[in-house]
């Protein structure tokens, strides 16, 4: 994914510069107007501007507030591309400022507003037009990571990657949350509005396609069909021998050839990636629409995916007891680290994979968000958080910080987690992919709607649990 634009100095010193002024605003009058002009906006929902009225008005703290205003609804007013195609509503999402679809951010910038859909009519349609988009998606190349609009577009890494690309893909990164995403927004829509008349027969196929995925990347016995290499300098983006990647002993878990950053797996077990797929397996059956033999079929994957995950990726750390580990081969090997995207080890029970309070998550916990044990975590002046190779060393995501809100179990840690956000936006008024972790003004990405709308998430879920700590 091309989100590598961190520390082009002149460019976020600049925008940096521009907002400054508003960085140290402590009244409501001091928070300028930075949310797009509203007839510019893409999408127009009743219920989540009754909502950042609401949040506005009753909220103490006025910054934070201003920074949902701007955050919470920037998916629907910047990236989302609504109509009706043949009858059924059909939507494409950009991630921001990259023109492409991802499968993991579409779902992720719109998973907030599901609890709205039943009252919001209008939002209802747009959220059934995004898994419409995604069944398309994944029925053109389920190995695909993102895709454009226009399926006959050809993607500008057509001459520099080596691996099967069609029309209409953007980028063909083979990951295994890519088709995770996709069950948990047609579940989590299921679950809250009780409608099942969008899953229709091309639905059902690319469930099926999800499950032969699934089982032909546990490559019991042989590579698979996939593959890919890519001309470049840039590490994270190739893939060692032949584009298979480093051998992994067939166990029963998923091999997934790259993480949810874009970047390159070091061992093709990616154990939050695995935890996912467990999870979204067991969603499956839950829904009643496939017969009785589907249904075991996926059960039986799930529960083959778990016990090879319990048995391999659990380790025993002399600092912090028994843990995961982010990445293991099947060989004894394991990596320890943790990357700030989603899925990631700290974002285990926001996907539903592990309970906040279950010792094992708890003990992962500790080795993720400490500087002893996770190379990827780091502290500076200007905050502290995970951040990953995507943008480099010292680089902190905030979107790792608002899951570690999310995921806590601690009011003192929450509000930590608040403070650090509100002082780290740079005066922009939006959350963005990562900052240096000593200034963050220098940050990347100005316009990434998946990290907007998740603080957004999480200061609605502060204010309708915890209103206490946005005083």
């Amino acid at each position: 994914m091309q989100r590598r634009t961190f520390l082009q100095q002149s460019a976020m010193a600049g925008a940096a510069l521009a907002f400054s002024k508003y960085s140290l605003a402590k009244g409501a009058t001091d928070f300028p107007v930075v949310r797009i002009p509203e007839a510019q906006r893409k999408f127009k929902s009743a219920s989540v501007e009754k909502l950042i009225a609401e949040v506005k008005k009753n909220i103490g703290n006025k910054e934070i507030a201003w920074l949902f205003e701007n955050s919470f609804p920037n998916t629907l007013d910047t990236t989302v591309d609504f109509e009706v195609i043949d009858g059924k509503p059909d939507t494409y999402v950009i991630t921001g400022d990259i023109d492409a679809m991802w499968l993991r951010d579409s779902t992720a910038q719109v998973w907030p507003y599901l609890p709205l859909c039943k009252e919001d009519k209008d939002l209802h349609e747009l959220v059934k037009g995004v898994i419409n988009r995604q069944v398309k998606c994944i029925l053109l190349d389920p190995y695909a990571n993102a895709f454009y609009k226009d399926t006959s577009k050809v993607s500008e890494w057509k001459h520099t990657d080596i691996t099967d690309m069609k029309p209409g893909i953007h980028e063909r990164k083979w990951e295994i949350d890519s088709l995770c995403y996709p069950v948990r927004l047609s579940y989590g829509y299921w679950k809250i509005t009780g409608d099942t008349t969008l899953f229709d027969d091309q639905w059902k196929d690319a469930i099926r396609l999800i499950v032969k995925t699934f089982k032909e990347q546990q490559r019991f016995h042989d590579h698979g069909p996939y593959s890919f290499q890519r001309n470049t300098a840039w590490a994270t983006d190739g893939v060692p021998l032949s584009g298979y990647g480093y051998p992994a002993k067939p166990n029963g878990m998923i091999c997934s050839t790259f993480r949810p950053s874009d970047d390159a797996t070091v061992f093709s077990y990616l154990v939050p990636s695995n935890m996912f797929a467990i999870t979204i397996l067991g969603y499956i059956p839950k829904m009643g629409l496939f017969d009785a033999q589907f249904n075991k079929e996926v059960l039986d994957l799930q529960q083959q995916v778990k016990t090879a995950l319990y048995a391999n990726a659990v380790i025993d750390n002399k600092t912090h007891g028994k843990h995961f580990a982010f990445e293991v081969n099947g060989y004894g090997s394991y990596n320890l680290m943790d990357d700030a995207n989603v899925p990631s080890l700290l974002s285990l029970p926001y996907i539903d994979a592990i309970k906040s309070n279950d010792p094992l998550y708890l003990n992962t916990r500790k080795m993720v968000l400490s500087e002893e044990t996770n190379p990827f975590y780091f502290k500076g002046k200007a905050g502290e958080g995970i951040g990953g190779p995507h943008t480099g060393v010292n680089t902190i995501w905030p979107m790792s910080i608002v899951l570690r809100g999310l995921t806590s179990i601690d009011d003192k840690e929450i509000k930590h987690c608040v403070d650090v956000l509100q002082k780290t936006h740079a005066g922009t008024g939006f959350i963005h992919e990562s900052f240096q972790k000593d200034d963050a003004s220098k940050f990347t990405r100005k316009w990434f709607a998946w990290a907007n709308t998740i603080f957004g998430e999480f200061i609605w879920k502060l204010y309708r649990e915890k209103p206490y700590l946005l005083k």
